[in-house]
């Protein structure tokens, strides 16, 4: 990023970021766009259930109401679907981390990552930290909405941004901490100087860490989103303190005003993508053509001799072992793929440590290989390509063709595609009576003079309550 003297004075994209997150009333947010807010939600509750056994959750809530316990007077909130209390930072570490560590979380293509892993745990961190300042108890559903379609629209563009700018690639918390500030500052109303400084501490010390050094050795840091929510909630509680920071660069910078030209014009949030499969999106192009070539041919996974996965370089680099944590099947090619011939579907087991020692699996892995199309690769990122060739023992070959990734955002979702995968996700932890009760609640919030009061209620008891 170019180094200039406009330190002083707020940009004018600065300016536009803030009317838009600060000023914008709740209704003008369109219909369509509130509405598919409240199926990201959904979609992340769902991911937040699945995840929750996970032992990177359990980790990060434990050390979250060990560590990072709020003071006297300070305000707190409750673990969801756990009840133990911890500060706002420490939710939004606990639950960005869980959320993270389960890798079926929303996307927007060009931003090559994530950012309602980190919107959710700033939305209820807040929601519960603070009353609304109207005096209500609680925070309506479309001012729950409109704070989240406001994160997503300036996390968004401070990922295009930063990714115009500098040459590593980093995990999403780098700049999901953004969103989180714009969230959380339209909720608790905060003055213009507040805003600006919360964004700057927030890109100052959201974690510019190498994806490519996480998809490498894949470990409970994942997409530094567990940081990234925690940081993005701690940074507006600094700067509502007095604490100062520099101008954010991906917003003030000359050099990253084309990235916030269609604030408030181009709906961002309804572009995104829905992951069928808790795995890096990365390799869902190569799964759905696993899929498909399974179910038209009804291939005999026994039969199989080799897999060819044809695709772009970022996705042949992912994993082609056999794994040993939930981790490394999560950033994994052979292995997801292995597990749509074998076993038809790709979901919650076949990333958990139950399924890593079926004989089947594992000898269905090593007869995967990836090799790069240049093809594929020119048309990343905005789209996940991948060709799946398949040769049977008796010497015959089945082709995919060119596949692309399901869950949007061309086609984009339905409605009934989110709950059916909430469903799926949800129901075998959750039990489908409170299931059925968190969907209803969810896409409630979107009815008018909906409150967050018959969500809230369904979050923070326990799980096995």
């Amino acid at each position: 990023m170019t180094q200039h003297e406009t330190c002083a004075t707020p940009s004018g994209a600065f300016s536009s970021v803030a009317a838009f997150a600060l000023d914008m009333k709740a209704e003008a947010v369109p219909d369509a766009v509130r509405r598919s807010a409240a199926l990201y939600l959904l979609d992340l509750l769902g991911v937040a259930i699945a995840g929750h056994a996970l032992e990177a959750g359990r980790i990060a809530r434990d050390h979250a109401v060990r560590h990072w316990a709020a003071g006297p007077g300070a305000p707190s909130a409750r673990l969801l679907f756990d009840g133990r209390t911890t500060s706002l930072p420490g939710f939004a570490f606990a639950l960005g981390t869980q959320i993270d560590n389960f890798d079926a979380h929303d996307g927007w293509q060009p931003s090559k990552g994530h950012a309602g892993v980190a919107l959710l745990p700033g939305l209820l961190a807040f929601a519960q930290g603070y009353p609304p300042r109207d005096g209500s108890a609680h925070v309506s559903g479309r001012d729950a909405l409109a704070a989240l379609v406001v994160g997503y629209e300036v996390g968004y563009r401070a990922a295009v941004a930063l990714h115009h700018t500098v040459s590593d690639y980093h995990t999403s918390g780098a700049w999901n901490a953004l969103g989180v500030v714009a969230l959380g500052a339209r909720l608790r109303g905060v003055e213009r100087d507040i805003f600006r400084h919360a964004l700057g501490i927030a890109e100052y010390h959201g974690p510019r860490s190498q994806m490519m050094r996480e998809i490498a050795n894949p470990t409970m840091l994942h997409d530094g989103s567990g940081f990234g929510a925690m940081v993005g909630v701690q940074s507006l509680l600094l700067a509502e303190d007095g604490f100062a920071g520099a101008p954010a660069a991906t917003i003030e910078f000359r050099d990253v005003g084309a990235a916030w030209d269609d604030l408030g014009e181009r709906w961002l949030t309804c572009a995104q993508y829905i992951k069928p499969y808790p795995i890096c999106r990365w390799a869902h192009a190569a799964i759905d053509a696993a899929l498909a070539l399974r179910q038209t041919h009804a291939i005999d996974p026994s039969q199989i001799a080799e897999i060819e996965v044809a695709t772009f370089a970022y996705a042949a680099d992912l994993s082609g072992a056999v794994p040993a944590t939930t981790s490394l099947a999560q950033y994994a090619l052979a292995w997801p793929v292995a597990a749509a011939f074998v076993r038809g579907d790709v979901g919650p087991n076949e990333v958990m440590e139950i399924s890593f020692s079926d004989p089947a699996l594992v000898a269905m892995t090593g007869r995967v290989c990836a090799v790069v199309d240049p093809a594929l690769e020119a048309a990343y990122p905005d789209h996940r390509l991948a060709r799946v060739t398949v040769r049977m023992a008796s010497g015959e070959k089945f082709y995919s063709g060119v596949t692309t990734a399901s869950g949007g955002p061309d086609p984009q979702a339905s409605e009934a595609d989110v709950v059916a995968k909430f469903e799926r996700f949800a129901a075998p932890v959750a039990g489908a009576k409170r299931t059925q009760a968190l969907i209803e609640a969810t896409l409630g919030l979107a009815v008018y003079n909906a409150t967050m009061q018959p969500l809230s209620a369904l979050l923070y008891a326990p799980l096995d309550a």
